[in-house]
């Protein structure tokens, strides 16, 4: 869950960044992509992070 929400909140955080740097449907797409994915891995991390702290 933490993966799948860390995706959308970066794509909608890179979305945002890039149209309020007044850039192209293909910046907003590449921003939100690349905010997607960067935190997606930290929501991974967290993820196994929190599984070994609990186990």
């Amino acid at each position: 869950m933490i993966v799948i929400a860390g995706a959308l909140l970066g794509a909608l955080t890179g979305g945002l960044t890039a149209r309020r740097r007044n850039g192209s449907a293909a910046d907003i797409a590449q921003y939100a992509a690349g905010f997607g994915i960067c935190f997606a891995l930290v929501g991974l991390i967290l993820t196994i992070a929190i599984e070994k702290l609990l186990v």
